[in-house]
C-alpha cells in the first residue's frame, strides 16, 4: 500500500516556487523554475506544457543548471574543507545514461557503477576509467574481467570476488577497495539502510583483519583503501561523523600491516526534499561535516590524510528532475475519494509502490489557480496499488491538463519498466530555453525487438 500523506499540499503551484533553495537537494523544484505569462511552469527557460506537446507524454525533464550547481557544490565543499586530495563520484544507479555520465564528468566528477551495463554506458560517455568505481554485491566473473580490462577501481564486496580477482589479476594488478559494513544505524527506509550489520553488502568488521592478511599475501591486487555506505535519503549528520572514525581506524590498521591504503570512500546518502516537511542538510553543510570528521579522526589516529571520496546520487539529480504527465480520466467514489488518472504510473516511477514514497504535484498549465479539491493521482496500470500520490490538493482539472510530479530525477528512469507493455518515456535536458533529447521515447517496435516467435506458433497473416 502507498503511504497516505498526513499534511495538505500547498493550494497553488506558485507556492512551490517559494521553496527554491540555493542548495539543489533542499529545493522542491529545479533551480530554474519560473512561471511564464501563460501561467505555465517553465524549467530551464522551457515551457513544460510545450515540451509535452513537442516530445510526448509522459516526459522526464532534467534541468542542466541544477545538476551542474549540485556537482560544483560537492566539489567546492571538499576543496574548501578538506586539506588532502578528494574526489566526488556520481552514484549513477540514480540515473545512468550517456548524457548524465558525460555531464558529471565534464564537471570534474567520477562515476560509481554497479553492473556491466552501467560500466559500459559510462565508458561510452567518455568517462576516464581512473575515476570509475565498480560496486555490487554479486559481480560476475565477466563483469570483474571487464573492470580489470578498462582499469577502473573495483570495490570488493565478498570473498568470492576477492578470490576471482586474484585468479584474473596476475597480468594486470587491479586497484581494489574493500567494502565493509560499519554497523551504523540511520533513520531511513529499511530497504535503503546499508550500514547496519544485517545487510547483504560488504564484509563484516570481524572479517576485516583476515581480509587484510589476504591482501598482504596477494601482491597481484593493489589494495587502495576502504569503502562504506550507511544508507540513502539520510538527514542526520552524526552517522557520517561516526563512519569517519570507523574507517580511519581500519585505514590505520591496514597501514600498520604494510599495505599502501590511501583512499577512504564514505559513500553518499544525503537526502533531498520530496515534501515541504523534509529538511535535509545542504550539500555544503554535508561536505563540511564529512571532511572535518575525517580530518579529526586522522589527527587522532596520527596518520596522513587519505584521498577522500564520496558518492552522491539522489542529491545530485533527484530534485533537478520532474516528470510531466497528461491528465486523463476521472472517477468519483461517493463519500470516499476522487481519482484522476495520468498516462504513466508505476512503470515510470516505481518508488511509491515499492518504498511507499511520498511526492508532491501540481498542474503545470494552471500555476496560479486556487486549489479546490483533494484527489488521488492514479497511474494507468492494471494494479490497484498503482497510485502515484494518495492525497493531492489541486485546482479543478480537465482531461488534457499537464500534471507535474516533483523530485523524480533520481530513481525514476533508472527503475522504469515496460509493465503492461507501456513505452518508457523520453527524457530531455533543458538549458537556456533549449531542450535536448537525452533518452528517446520507446516505440512499439522497441517492445518486441528482443521477442522471438517460434515457427510452430506463426500463423498466416
Amino acid at each position: 500500500m502507498v503511504l497516505t500523506e498526513t499534511s495538505p499540499q500547498p493550494p497553488m503551484g506558485q507556492q512551490f516556487l517559494k521553496e527554491v533553495n540555493p542548495s539543489p537537494n533542499q529545493s522542491l523544484l529545479p533551480l530554474t523554475a519560473t512561471i511564464n505569462q501563460q501561467d505555465h511552469l517553465e524549467i530551464g527557460g522551457c515551457d513544460v506544457t510545450t515540451l509535452l506537446q513537442q516530445f510526448g507524454s509522459p516526459l522526464y525533464i532534467m534541468d542542466e543548471h541544477s545538476i551542474r550547481t549540485a556537482c560544483r557544490q560537492y566539489r567546492e565543499g571538499f576543496a574548501n574543507n578538506y586539506s588532502g586530495d578528494s574526489l566526488v563520484i556520481y552514484a549513477s544507479k540514480a540515473l545512468n545514461c550517456l548524457a548524465i555520465c558525460a555531464l558529471v564528468a565534464q564537471e570534474g566528477l567520477g562515476v560509481d557503477v554497479a553492473s556491466g551495463g552501467e560500466l559500459y554506458t559510462t565508458l561510452q560517455a567518455g568517462v576516464d576509467p581512473e575515476t570509475i568505481y565498480f560496486h555490487g554485491n554479486n559481480k560476475s566473473r565477466g563483469e570483474l574481467q571487464e573492470a580489470i580490462d578498462c582499469g577502473c577501481t573495483i570495490v570488493a564486496d565478498n570473498w568470492l570476488e576477492l578470490e576471482t580477482l586474484a585468479e584474473l589479476a596476475p597480468h594486470s594488478t587491479p586497484q581494489v577497495m574493500l567494502r565493509i559494513t560499519p554497523g551504523i544505524e540511520c533513520h531511513t527506509h529499511e530497504y535503503i539502510r546499508t550500514g547496519h550489520l544485517d545487510s547483504k553488502f560488504g564484509f563484516d568488521p570481524n572479517q576485516v583483519e583476515t581480509v587484510l592478511q589476504f591482501f598482504q599475501n596477494t601482491p597481484a591486487l593493489d589494495f587502495v583503501g576502504f569503502h562504506a555506505h550507511i544508507g540513502s535519503q539520510i538527514f542526520e549528520q552524526q552517522p557520517h561523523q561516526d563512519l569517519a572514525g570507523v574507517l580511519v581506524d581500519w585505514l590505520k590498521r591496514a597501514r600498520e600491516l604494510g599495505l599502501a591504503a590511501r583512499e577512504l570512500n564514505v559513500g553518499g546518502g544525503l537526502g533531498i526534499r520530496y515534501t515541504e516537511q523534509d529538511d535535509p542538510p545542504s550539500i555544503s553543510e554535508w561536505t563540511a561535516t564529512v571532511a572535518q570528521a575525517v580530518e579529526t579522526a586522522c589527527q587522532k589516529a596520527e596518520i596522513p590524510l587519505p584521498k577522500l571520496i564520496c558518492e552522491p546520487g539522489r542529491s545530485l539529480v533527484g530534485t533537478t528532475g520532474i516528470t510531466a504527465y497528461t491528465i486523463g480520466s476521472r472517477k468519483q467514489v461517493p463519500e470516499t475519494r476522487t481519482y484522476i488518472a495520468v498516462d504513466g504510473g508505476m512503470s515510470d516511477n516505481a518508488r511509491p509502490i515499492t518504498y511507499e514514497a511520498v511526492y508532491r504535484c501540481f498542474v503545470a498549465n494552471q500555476m496560479s489557480q486556487t486549489a479546490s479539491e483533494t484527489v488521488t493521482v492514479a497511474g494507468k496500470h492494471c494494479e490497484s496499488g498503482d497510485v502515484l500520490i494518495q492525497q493531492a490538493t489541486l485546482p479543478a482539472t480537465q482531461p488534457g491538463d499537464t500534471l507535474v510530479v516533483m523530485s523524480t530525477g533520481g530513481y525514476g528512469y533508472s527503475m522504469a519498466s515496460n509493465y503492461n507493455r507501456l513505452l518508457r518515456p523520453a527524457m530531455v535536458l533543458v538549458h537556456d530555453g533549449k531542450a535536448d533529447v537525452m533518452v528517446n521515447r520507446e516505440s512499439y517496435q522497441n517492445l518486441i525487438q528482443n521477442d522471438h516467435l517460434p515457427e510452430r506458433l506463426q500463423r498466416d497473416r
